[in-house]
C-alpha cells in the first residue's frame, strides 16, 4: 500500500487553467493509455491499490481534481463538473495524448459522463475508446445521498465542515463499505489528511452541488451511456448503500445489452476494498472487447 508521502512523491504539480494540480503518470509509454478519474470526497489516491498491476498493461494517467487531494482548492470557484471535464482534457492536451479508455469512481463517473456526452455530440477534442464505472450516482433519481450529503447540499451545508471530526468522518465512511471490507486505519488516515490539505472542508459544500447538477444534466449525462457506440460497463460493490446493487439493477433496465458485474460482499469503495478483484474485472472486461 502506497502512504499519502509515496504516493505525493511519485507525482508532480502541474499548472493547469491557472490552478496548481496534482497530477501522476507511470507505466509502458507504447501501451493504451488510461485515464483515472476519482471520486468524492477523496483523491487519486484511491487507484493506489490497483496502480501497479495496472501500471504492467497500460500508460497510466491521473490527477487530483480542482477542490480535491493535494490540489488547489480556492473557495471562488464555482466547481462545474463540465470545468473538471476541461481540467482533464487539459491534461491530457498537456501530454500530447488523443486517444484514451477511462475507469472512473462516483463524482469521477459523472465528470466520465460529461467528456463521453461531448463524443456523443461530436464536440470532443480526445477520442474515448471505453469506459468503466465503479460505484457511482449514474442515474440521478436512484441515487440515495447519505444524510451527511443532503445536510451539506441545504441551506445549512456550511455549518457541516465546522462539524466535522475525523471520528465522524470515519464514521460515515464505514457505513458505505462492505460489511467484511471496513476501512483500514491508513485509508481513514489518508482520506482524512486529503480532505483536510488546503483547508479542503470549507469547499465541501460547494462540491457537493454535483449531485444537483446531475439532476439538471441527467438526460445528457445519460444519454451518454444509452448513446455512446464505445464499450461501457458498471462494476459495482453492492452493499454500497448509496450506488449500489439499487443502481445496477437499474443501469440493466436501462442500458441496451448491458454489461455489469456486482460484488455482493463490497461497499462503495470496490477499488480500496478488494483492489486486486476489480482490477481483474477491468482487466476482464478489457479483454472482452
Amino acid at each position: 500500500m502506497y502512504t499519502l508521502t509515496q504516493w505525493q512523491s511519485s507525482g508532480q504539480f502541474l499548472n493547469i487553467n491557472g490552478q496548481q494540480i496534482f497530477t501522476k503518470i507511470a507505466g509502458i509509454a507504447n501501451k493504451p493509455v488510461l485515464l483515472l478519474i476519482h471520486g468524492f470526497p477523496s483523491a487519486s489516491w484511491d487507484w493506489e491499490g490497483m496502480w501497479d498491476e495496472l501500471t504492467k498493461h497500460y500508460f497510466l494517467v491521473t490527477l487530483d481534481m480542482l477542490g480535491f487531494g493535494l490540489s488547489d482548492k480556492p473557495i471562488n470557484a464555482t466547481y462545474k463538473i463540465t470545468e473538471q471535464a476541461d481540467l482533464y482534457t487539459q491534461f491530457l492536451k498537456c501530454l500530447n495524448i488523443t486517444d484514451v479508455h477511462i475507469l472512473a469512481h462516483d463524482y469521477g463517473d459523472t465528470v466520465a459522463q460529461e467528456l463521453l456526452a461531448r463524443q456523443v455530440a461530436t464536440k470532443s477534442e480526445i477520442r474515448i475508446h471505453s469506459v468503466c464505472f465503479l460505484n457511482g450516482g449514474l442515474f440521478p433519481h436512484v441515487h440515495k445521498p447519505l444524510f451527511i450529503q443532503k445536510l451539506l447540499l441545504s441551506k445549512l451545508g456550511w455549518i457541516v465542515p465546522k462539524l466535522m471530526s475525523k471520528q465522524k468522518f470515519a464514521k460515515n465512511l464505514t457505513t458505505i463499505f462492505g460489511k467484511n471490507t471496513p476501512p483500514a486505519p491508513l485509508v481513514i488516515d489518508t482520506f482524512w489528511a486529503l480532505l483536510n490539505h488546503n483547508n479542503g472542508l470549507r469547499v465541501m459544500p460547494k462540491l457537493i452541488n454535483y449531485i444537483t447538477q446531475r439532476k439538471q444534466n441527467e438526460q445528457r449525462w445519460v444519454g451518454a451511456i444509452i448513446n455512446s457506440d464505445i464499450p461501457v460497463t458498471f462494476i459495482a460493490g453492492e452493499q454500497d448503500p448509496i450506488s449500489g446493487k439499487h443502481m445496477l439493477e437499474h443501469y440493466k433496465k436501462r442500458v441496451p445489452n448491458a454489461r455489469v458485474q456486482g460484488f455482493a460482499d463490497l461497499g462503495h469503495y470496490p477499488q480500496v476494498e478488494d483492489a486486486k478483484a476489480i482490477t481483474q474485472a477491468y482487466l476482464n472486461f478489457r479483454k472482452q472487447i
